[in-house]
């Protein structure tokens, strides 16, 4: 999305939030640095509850400090909001060790309060959840490994899954905060059988837009260029695929 754009979702989302009583938290981060500035000084203004921001994506960090210094000045930009990073090695290509990092911080970003850490390294995430004395929020953004991650004394999550199954990832959340590893574990593999249907073979994003508009009552549309609608015969796979696990499906047009 453009810059506007991404402003007019915001604005939407304040709104939205103002009937639901929801946490907001923007994700800011892109390319160039002043528009990311820009975002997070928008967001403040709209006075959301926190602030997401990716890194570097063109002079990309390297060494802890350098990611420091980069959040220092976003949360310049937004010196009255709370700021998270988004740790997602898969698409950035920053492979800073989370629990590192973290330790590494002391009182230099007044405003950070943690990460979002899509990835499958638990081994990292229970470093980073341990850091500075457990002194951050983690958000797992990882679908497939919430058992896992419960049994690490995680909390807290975001992920895409949750638009397509709340009530599953729900319970499943609950029985891991509660220490029902069993239960965890089956709904664990209900939601991964799931995710595996729908993503097999298309990627992440183009599918699951594609099983929220007929999986739930939100349709989301089509991704944008350069990602590409997945086929007829694509979405005709993915359909039976989910029946088969006992999900409904509509047959409304996508």
């Amino acid at each position: 999305m453009s810059v506007s754009e991404r402003k007019l979702v915001t604005e939407a989302w304040v709104k939205a939030v103002k009937e639901t009583k929801q946490h907001l938290m923007v994700q800011v981060g892109g390319a160039p640095l002043p528009d990311v500035m820009a975002l997070a000084e928008h967001a403040e203004s709209l006075h959301v509850d926190s602030i997401l921001c990716l890194p570097e994506l063109y002079f990309k960090p390297v060494t802890s400090q350098q990611l420091i210094e980069y959040l220092r000045i976003i949360g310049d930009a937004a010196p009255n909001t709370p700021l998270l990073y988004y740790h997602i090695p898969m698409f950035t290509n920053i492979n800073i060790h989370m629990g590192e990092f973290l330790s590494s911080i002391g009182d230099e970003l007044p405003t950070f309060v943690g990460i979002k850490f899509t990835s499958a390294n638990l081994e990292e995430g229970s470093q980073a959840l341990h850091a500075d004395n457990k002194k951050y929020v983690i958000f797992l953004g990882n679908d497939q490994i919430v058992n896992a991650a419960c049994a690490l004394g995680m909390d807290s999550f975001i992920m895409t899954s949750v638009n397509i199954f709340p009530e599953l990832v729900q319970d499943l959340i609950s029985a891991g905060k509660n220490g029902d590893m069993l239960n965890a574990r089956k709904l664990q593999e209900k939601l991964s059988s799931a995710i595996t249907a729908i993503t097999k073979r298309n990627g992440w994003v183009q599918p699951m837009k594609a099983a929220m508009n007929f999986l739930t009552d939100i349709n989301v549309g089509p991704p944008r260029v350069p990602l590409k609608p997945i086929s007829s015969e694509a979405i005709a796979t993915m359909k039976e695929d989910l029946m088969n696990l006992g999900y409904q499906v509509t047959t409304k047009i996508n």
